[in-house]
């Protein structure tokens, strides 16, 4: 079994690297860094051809190799077209599948949320949200 990327600020950094070396990212500013050997940062954006754009907040605990917060923004031009978070809303029942992950959509943006059942803070979610947004834009 490979280890995971989430155990330290070296691996997680050499993997995000790694990702994003692909033909369908034009260039990114994601970068991470800590404040100590426990704890990290994953912050900025991914830009993608045709205009797509993926923004990135992770807050990363090494020792446990988890991600402990998370918010992922995905826009084509200036317009935001969905976001994940993990903020608890454990009064919808409709969201209990996959708690608290879920996904904000059209319409009403705001209040209309789903389930992210790819989304967990024990892997790494970048790739399902890259590969979302390469099926999104057929690129």
């Amino acid at each position: 079994m490979t280890e995971s990327p989430l155990t330290s600020l070296i691996n997680y950094s050499q993997y995000i690297a790694d990702l994003l070396n692909r033909p369908t990212v034009e260039h990114s500013t994601l970068a991470v860094w800590s404040d100590s050997p426990y704890t990290g940062v994953a912050e900025g954006e991914v830009f993608f051809k045709n205009g797509f754009r993926l923004r990135v907040r992770e807050e990363l605990d090494f020792s446990e190799s988890i991600i402990t917060s998370y918010g992922y923004e995905v826009y084509q031009g200036t317009e935001r077209l969905y976001w994940y978070d993990d903020f608890p809303y454990p009064k919808d029942s409709n969201l209990a599948s996959t708690y608290p992950h879920h996904k904000h959509v059209p319409p009403n943006i705001k209040h209309n949320r789903i389930t992210a059942p790819e989304i967990s803070f024990t892997q790494c979610n970048l790739p399902v949200l890259i590969r979302e947004i390469e099926e999104l834009t057929k690129i």
